[in-house]
């Protein structure tokens, strides 16, 4: 069996990913790929996602510089999730979020709202133009 046959995609043909870093096991965030993207991951080295609201590939870091190498890719017991393990490049540390900060997962639940815990490490405007 192909490899990708072994990934249980949805019914948009797409599967979630977790990219996390190798380094420091931060999760830095959380997208998608379909069949191509998952493949060109594989062939290059380095993520390639799937962007729903551009409908298009998406090279992680075409317009931010901000690539992730990847190490290691996994899947889960369901076969329905993918993990990435990766170095994020382009910034020390590494930025992985559009907001400039190194996670997506920057906001912390605390006395019933969300607080953003991580700072913003390069302005999202000097990033994306």
């Amino acid at each position: 069996m192909n490899w990708l046959e072994t990934i249980k995609w949805d019914d948009k043909g797409l599967v979630p990913v977790i990219a996390q870093e190798a380094s420091s096991g931060d999760v830095l965030m959380f997208a998608w790929m379909n069949r191509e993207a998952l493949q060109k991951t594989a062939e290059l080295g380095r993520a390639v996602y799937f962007s729903r609201s551009r409908n298009k590939l998406w090279f992680k870091g075409e317009e931010s510089g901000h690539v992730q190498t990847v190490h290691e890719m996994r899947i889960d017991c369901d076969s329905d999730v993918v993990l990435l393990k990766v170095t994020q490049l382009g910034h020390e540390p590494g930025i992985a979020c559009h907001t400039g900060r190194h996670s997506c997962f920057y906001s912390l639940y605390s006395g019933g709202k969300w607080v953003a815990k991580d700072p913003v490490l390069k302005d999202p405007q000097s990033i994306y133009k």
